[in-house]
């Protein structure tokens, strides 16, 4: 049988790119959505690509309806649909319906449907908290989350491990970092991505944190959940995405160095995000294979180019 892709969260930004590089691949794709925003797939596929994807629009929180979702009988599932830090921040609720009661009716839909290939989902280094001083915050990230967000990434972490072991679903869970690009325009770590936007306009911006952190440039996340989700794997893993460690200085002088014209204009004004700088990927390559590696100057140059056209 060839591919068919169920993707959640389609018009979200790993979503997009997601959904985008699949349709170019010639991959058939359902995409699933909550709401009927497609801006940011609209600012990757042309109309004549758009078309090629189906789209439904479900409510994951309700477990009919993602169940519906599994009539297209997809042979891979990637599930990204999800509130970020700040919604889930304002509403814990919702934030906790739409994460969590989401994910495990996934899972749940999955495991009835008798899907052979693992579901494949989005965690998040929000699922630790910042090192409390020693140790090595790499290798051994400290605990618990400081955000309700980060809270139900847990949970559904060990749903997936409890659905492997008694309904034997297997899954691979992805943690990514500070993910940026174009379509990057929500939650706590979207600031770089807007100051990329404000200095491709001659504009300068604020990010509101400090530190360091691991920078990973969406299409490349997107083609790691893809790559992820063609894996041969038993069982339930979690592994965190490959990304470039950089201060936020860092950051702020490669979009300096792209948009001379801004130079001290990209300020830093914030604390450091509260989970670690940085998780030990070693064990990507072992699980899911190689995936590319956008260079940091290349892929801030390329968002800056993407939002002058």
């Amino acid at each position: 049988m060839s591919e068919r892709f169920l993707v959640t969260g389609a018009y979200g930004c790993i979503g997009a790119w997601t959904v985008a590089q699949l349709v170019r691949d010639g991959v058939e794709v359902v995409g699933v959505d909550a709401g009927d925003d497609d801006r940011r797939l609209r600012a990757l596929l042309s109309e004549n690509e758009l078309a090629r994807v189906g789209f439904v629009r479900a409510d994951i929180s309700d477990p009919a309806q993602v169940e519906l979702c599994f009539a297209h009988e997809p042979t891979h599932v990637i599930h990204l649909a999800a509130l970020q830090v700040p919604q889930c921040r304002k509403d814990p609720v919702l934030g906790a319906a739409v994460n969590v009661v989401g994910t495990v009716a996934m899972f749940a839909a999955a495991a009835a449907s008798g899907l052979e290939t693992p579901v494949v989902f989005a965690s998040s280094v929000a699922a630790f908290a910042a090192l409390d001083g020693g140790g090595n915050a790499v290798l051994d990230p400290s605990g618990p989350p400081d955000t309700h967000y980060g809270v139900y990434k847990v949970a559904n972490e060990g749903a997936a491990r409890v659905f492997a072991m008694e309904s034997g679903l297997s899954s691979i869970g992805l943690r990514p970092h500070v993910v940026y690009g174009a379509g990057r325009d929500q939650g706590l770590t979207s600031a770089p991505t807007f100051a990329m936007e404000a200095a491709a306009h001659g504009l300068g911006y604020t990010i509101a944190y400090s530190g360091r952190c691991e920078m990973q440039y969406a299409p490349d996340v997107a083609a790691a959940f893809i790559a992820a989700a063609r894996a041969s794997f038993s069982g339930a893993t979690v592994v965190n995405v490959p990304g470039t460690s950089v201060l936020i200085e860092e950051v702020v002088a490669e979009i300096e160095r792209a948009v001379p014209e801004v130079a001290g204009r990209i300020e830093i004004n914030g604390p450091p995000l509260p989970f670690p700088e940085e998780l030990d990927s070693s064990t990507f390559a072992d699980i899911v294979g190689s995936v590319p590696l956008t260079p940091l100057s290349e892929g801030i140059a390329a968002t800056i180019a993407h939002f002058r056209r």
